[in-house]
């Protein structure tokens, strides 16, 4: 049986479009989470380049299921009506894809005297209540507005935003969790936080609407296919879809430089594999492959 609301992130794949959707089709799946369309940010394209997507979608039988949005990657010192203004355009953007979820994050700390407190830096940062506060601000005004659009914001757990740990998650998510705030769940992102992912998945199971298929070892943070790994992603998965999860699983495969690649034991769905973003891409497919076959029966 094939779980058929799988997606992906298909700039992994390539930076055309063109090459997204033929391998998307030649694996028989029917769903992207846009990010990066023809070497531009989803949220940067012009009325007329989501035009075109959108009649290449429709061409290739492929669905948004998430726009793979940057919102909510600032620092808190950074001038957020500015970024208020492109949250709005990406909230028409996934209008005109017809899009019901946007992927978005919680924002990196300001940055520090003593040093620039951009991306990673939040894990180690110790944040204010003064902080916390403008983060639920700030995403309470936004999920304000996804209501009035009817769209749903998709929290992503992500290292060095206030939103990194489960612990912080679980804050935003009993703060600000509704019909248009939920969870994106990253089980790679939780490991290279040193976050226990099966502790990270109790704590947020009620909140889960999405889900990111990425694995990583503790050892080096590395990124590896699923299941070889420690982000317990056979077992988080098997959770929710005996629990009656029916959302999207979305690769997210970040095996570009995949340094264990060769090491791999492959079955024969993994042999002679493509070169490049394809090749990798499908690999991170076919390890989702495996796991499913174990659950669903």
């Amino acid at each position: 049986m094939k779980y058929d609301r799988i997606s992906g992130f298909a700039d992994e794949i390539a930076e055309d479009v063109d090459t997204q959707f033929r391998v998307l089709n030649k694996l028989d799946i029917r769903y992207f989470e846009p990010r990066g369309i023809d070497g531009k940010n989803i949220a940067e394209l012009s009325d007329g380049e989501v035009a075109a997507l959108k009649e290449k979608m429709e061409r290739c039988g492929i669905k948004a299921s998430s726009i793979g949005s940057p919102i909510g990657k600032i620092r808190l010192d950074e001038d957020f009506q500015a970024h208020f203004e492109k949250f709005q355009r990406v909230v028409d953007i996934a209008e005109r894809l017809e899009a019901g979820y946007i992927r978005m994050f919680s924002f990196y700390p300001p940055e520090r005297p003593d040093s620039a407190a951009g991306e990673g830096d939040g894990a180690a940062h110790e944040w204010t209540a003064g902080e916390r506060e403008e983060v639920i601000c700030r995403l309470r005004r936004m999920t304000a507005y996804a209501g009035e659009r009817d769209v749903v914001l998709l929290h992503e757990n992500e290292k060095g935003i206030y939103g990194d740990t489960a612990e912080r998650c679980a804050d935003l998510m009993r703060e600000l969790g509704c019909r248009h705030f939920q969870a994106v769940f990253d089980p790679a992102n939780f490991v290279q936080c040193g976050q226990d992912t099966k502790e990270a998945y109790e704590a947020l199971r009620n909140f889960i609407a999405y889900v990111h298929v990425k694995d990583a070892r503790e050892e080096d943070g590395n990124v590896v296919p699923a299941g070889a790994g420690d982000g317990n992603v056979g077992h988080i998965l098997k959770g929710l879809l005996d629990s009656g999860y029916e959302g999207y699983l979305s690769l997210e495969p970040h095996l570009g430089s995949f340094s264990g690649l060769a090491g791999l034991e492959l079955d024969d769905k993994m042999q002679n594999l493509p070169q490049g973003g394809e090749g990798t891409f499908t690999l991170a497919y076919r390890a989702l492959e495996e796991i499913l076959d174990k659950i669903i029966r």
